[in-house]
């Protein structure tokens, strides 16, 4: 058990430290990320440039920095906009039971059918806009999950005797949601939060990967990726490595802190 917080930790670290990194990747970039220099276009790492330069002569390191500024900004907005969604959802539908839960769920296994991937893929190529307007579109799809795991921990709870002894003393519907439910099932809403983070952030790699994400002017790790696939192909290695590792690495510190509360969960329960 002691090792396992200690990676636990170690988990923690890691993210915390790619977050403030990126956070002031403003102070931090040695270079200006759009600034381009012709005549040093793809550039393998050196002591100037310490990551390389792309086909443009831009320098990786600061893009990266300032690009994960971006990917981490979008991830962060639209799991707030999907919590706040899932949780008012979930919260009336499991409250209030009868006919208004089985609508709403009807609903709600209509939308599960359909890939939040592919709403986000449709309405992305539509719009075409920035990185608010994709932050909005990618939370606005992403709340179903959370949803079901707010109805069912409300189900649960309802029935309680503290509850049950709220209603009875005409306490207030926002109260009993915020005071004596919500406040009982943060844990599991903080899982489900940390696995949808870790999810927006592939959704928006995924997208810009594919150009229809941000604007290929705009630096986030997923056009970084985009633009190094025809790199690869005369030997610029390094333009699509540092931004893949970087993706990979924030991903599964995500994941894992999000299995260690999980686990713990479980033990407390057991």
């Amino acid at each position: 058990m002691r090792k396992q917080r200690k990676i636990s930790i170690l988990w923690f670290v890691i993210l915390g430290i790619i977050f403030t990194v990126t956070i002031f990747s403003s102070f931090l970039a040695p270079y200006e990320p759009n600034a381009m220099n012709m005549n040093h276009t793809y550039e393998a790492p050196t002591p100037t440039h310490l990551l390389g330069t792309d086909q443009l002569g831009r320098d990786v390191l600061s893009r990266l920095l300032v690009g994960g500024q971006v990917t981490l900004l979008i991830a962060v907005v639209s799991v707030v906009i999907s919590s706040l969604i899932g949780i008012l959802y979930g919260g009336i539908s499991g409250y209030f039971g009868g006919a208004i839960d089985t609508i709403m769920m009807r609903i709600l296994e209509a939308l599960l059918t359909i890939p939040s991937l592919v709403i986000v893929l449709a309405f992305q190529a539509i719009l075409q806009g920035n990185v608010w307007s994709m932050a909005l579109i990618m939370g606005a799809s992403g709340w179903f999950v959370t949803a079901r795991i707010v109805r069912s921990e409300f189900i649960r709870l309802k029935e309680s005797e503290f509850v049950q002894m709220a209603i009875m003393f005409r306490t207030p519907i926002w109260k009993i949601f915020v005071v004596h439910l919500l406040r009982n099932i943060y844990p599991a809403i903080f899982i489900v939060t940390l696995f949808n983070f870790a999810g927006a952030i592939f959704t928006e790699v995924s997208l810009s990967f594919l150009g229809i994400g941000v604007s290929p002017a705009t630096p986030s790790w997923g056009t970084m990726l985009n633009s190094a696939q025809n790199d690869l192909l005369i030997g610029a290695w390094w333009i699509g490595l540092f931004p893949g590792i970087l993706i990979f690495v924030t991903i599964l510190c995500v994941q894992m802190i999000g299995e260690a509360f999980k686990q713990g969960g479980e033990r407390s329960h057991a």
